[in-house]
């Protein structure tokens, strides 16, 4: 390995802990260089109350050999955003890596590189995969060949560990794990949908389903504009 250009892409309204998770992994492989992608130079506000800083635009970014797509809600305008997706599209079609964590799949999707491929995203998004090409598999992470998903927000920690793995090997992930001290033991088990109380889960459905019926006429708008062929 030598010289990896890692690329993260940057839109309003994205989901942090997709992006900083990552990028706090994924910015201790060796010989890598990490650039932080958006239209412009400005802050980039998240879903958190943190703003985020470029350090490139889409325009000025070298080439990407491992490019990641967080996720959001602000994924519902970013589909639609020319420039966003011109980058997606581009750098997607040339990368040694092409990733995404929680419904930054559907970037990759509408950009053609998910067609045929499996993939996971976040739960309640993920029945949608197939409407950008993908084939769902309820994982983790998943990989098909050069491209790595990860499933919702913190699913992109295991996310990022697991391609590390691929790139740098098990030691070098393990050290960065134990360096990070990587070892979660949350209050309750309703990280997933599986696992949830009941009432917990009902009561998420609840938060998305008006979500998911405004994103679902968001993907019937992208849908025409899908490439056929993956790479």
């Amino acid at each position: 390995m030598s010289g990896l250009q890692i690329g993260f892409v940057l839109f309003p309204n994205l989901t942090q802990l997709d992006f900083t998770g990552p990028l706090q992994v994924l910015s201790r492989l060796p010989n890598s260089t990490t650039h932080i992608a958006a239209k412009t130079r400005e802050p980039v506000p998240s879903d958190a109350a943190l703003a985020l800083v470029p350090t490139t635009t889409f325009r000025d970014c070298p080439p990407i050999d491992l490019l990641c797509v967080p996720g959001g809600f602000g994924v519902d305008q970013a589909i639609e955003d020319d420039e966003t997706m011109d980058f997606v599209r581009r750098e997607g079609a040339r990368a040694q890596y092409v990733t995404s964590v929680c419904t930054g799949a559907f970037l990759l999707g509408a950009a053609g590189l998910l067609r045929g491929k499996r993939a996971t995203t976040h739960w309640a998004y993920h029945h949608l995969l197939p409407r950008v090409g993908a084939i769902p598999e309820k994982a983790r992470v998943v990989r098909d060949g050069h491209v790595f998903t990860g499933g919702g927000v913190t699913a992109g920690i295991d996310f990022a560990f697991t391609l590390m793995t691929e790139i740098a090997g098990p030691q070098h992930a393990q050290t960065v794990q134990l360096g990070l001290e990587y070892d979660p033991h949350p209050p309750f088990q309703s990280g997933s949908p599986t696992s949830a109380p009941q009432a917990v889960k009902a009561t998420a459905d609840e938060r998305y389903a008006h979500r998911l019926t405004a994103f679902e006429e968001v993907l019937d708008r992208v849908a025409p504009r899908i490439p056929a062929k993956a790479r």
